[in-house]
């Protein structure tokens, strides 16, 4: 019975709500969180608080206004370059067929191989887990079910569901001989080339001959791996990114003798994943853990000269890094970095008597991050590492006094008087350090064009 009049929303008064203000506050903190240094969510924001107390016209226009300063900005064009570099590095794959990936098989079950386990899980491909003993297999199973317990989880809010417990979806054993017919193996054990060339020495002698053979290797020698095969062309790395099944890079390594269809099949895995796939050569760290070592190397040289864990990833976090380096480290494990600098010859009893605390190579070197992993403090998994954390496993990072006393020590013993160091300086150091090695990358080659490495 009501008259058919306009119903235009827009010539409505805008009701009146008590608590606007407290509403906006609480999301502008939760923005600022979340998306530290980005503008548009917070002029999204300001668009919203717009629509809130101004008559319809006015939030039009100032709606406009908000957009026309984001579309000129410098971020909406890193955004819109960022969008396409993506793809083109996805479309690298070349012109080979790739093969099926009906199974694949994960070898260990450390922080790595748990997150590898929960991808393929997760995107429908049935997995073999193993270990090397039945403690290890026990320990890495009830690790791998809790992660898997917390994606089914958050799948299940969006009306998936996750078919983990179902043995033919995911089967943990010590046995090598279940490997026999599985399309893919991804070997992820740690940082130590001997037990690697072991295990694929074995897997060449197991696996059907078209298996793809992956090593989650961050660093190490992709054709060194191979050559302990007697099929090199199947050898390819696959780098994935702690947390392996949250981060979406995965590093595609070539050997010298990978084949394309071994690389075109490493690519399709990214995608059955939906990860982002990028191709790169082989050299020590490749593209992404290369561009690190001199980026982090810098932020542990300004702990010496006088800056502090918390100062370092502040401004860069404030510049719009999702972690700083210091963060960053604890959540990946200490103990990862400290490996491969003991295979490098860098720290531990191989070092020669008599070298310099502070030298290696005829560079500088600081032993910080070495000092810490002697005293156990080997980031979240043990509840201590740049910073301390609840517990073991914490996520929640605070300052530690010890950093404090180990740092004022540390500059004591060698002589190094502290001094301030304001944020330009943080920032210009680390950055240039990752740009520089940037563009040495694209010089040899490792990566073929600068999207690929951004």
């Amino acid at each position: 019975g009501q008259p058919l009049g306009p119903r235009r929303l827009s010539l409505r008064a805008v009701p009146q709500l008590p608590d606007l203000e407290a509403v906006l506050s609480e999301a502008r903190a939760r923005v600022r969180r979340r998306a530290r240094g980005w503008l548009a969510p917070e002029r999204c924001l300001q668009a919203v608080r717009a629509a809130a107390e101004l008559p319809f016209p006015a939030g039009l226009r100032r709606e406009r206004a908000l957009f026309a300063e984001l579309w000129g900005s410098g971020q909406a064009r890193a955004l819109q370059y960022a969008f396409f570099a993506e793809r083109a590095a996805r479309r690298a794959q070349g012109t080979a067929a790739p093969q099926p990936l009906r199974t694949a098989a994960v070898i260990g079950l450390g922080t790595m191989g748990r997150g590898i386990v929960t991808s393929l899980v997760k995107a429908n491909i049935p997995v073999v887990a193993l270990e090397q003993d039945q403690e290890h297999l026990n320990t890495g199973r009830k690790a791998v079910m809790l992660l898997l317990e917390r994606e089914a989880m958050k799948m299940e809010q969006g009306a998936q569901t996750l078919d983990f417990h179902n043995p033919a979806r995911l089967q943990f054993t010590v046995d090598f001989d279940l490997l026999r017919d599985v399309d893919l193996v991804i070997e992820a054990v740690f940082e130590n080339m001997a037990l690697k060339k072991e295990i694929f020495r074995r897997l060449s002698r197991i696996c059907k001959p078209e298996a793809l053979l992956c090593t989650n290797t961050s660093a190490l020698d992709i054709d060194e791996i191979a050559s302990a095969t007697s099929r090199p062309q199947q050898v390819i790395g696959t780098h994935f990114f702690s947390p392996a099944h949250v981060m979406r890079l995965l590093e595609i390594i070539c050997g010298r003798h990978t084949s394309p269809t071994a690389i075109a099949t490493a690519m399709q895995l990214a995608r059955a994943l939906n990860k982002v796939g990028v191709v790169v050569g082989n050299c020590f760290g490749f593209v992404g853990n290369r561009m690190m070592f001199p980026y982090v190397q810098q932020a542990v040289f300004l702990l010496e000269e006088g800056s502090t864990p918390e100062a370092v990833d502040r401004v860069l976090e404030d510049f719009g890094f999702k972690i700083g380096p210091f963060r960053m480290s604890d959540l990946a494990g200490l103990d990862v970095g400290w490996r491969s600098r003991q295979g490098q010859g860098l720290t531990g009893p191989s070092v020669p008597a008599g070298t310099p605390a502070r030298q290696r190579h005829g560079q500088r070197y600081s032993p910080l991050p070495d000092l810490l992993c002697e005293s156990g403090r080997l980031g979240q998994k043990t509840g201590r590492g740049w910073y301390q954390y609840e517990k073991a496993g914490g996520r929640t990072a605070t300052p530690d006094p010890w950093v404090y006393n180990l740092l004022a020590q540390y500059r004591d013993t060698h002589g190094i008087k502290s001094r301030y160091i304001d944020q330009e300086e943080i920032l210009e150091r680390c950055l240039f350090a990752l740009i520089n090695e940037g563009f040495a990358v694209l010089a040899e080659g490792i990566a073929s064009a600068p999207e690929y490495v951004d």
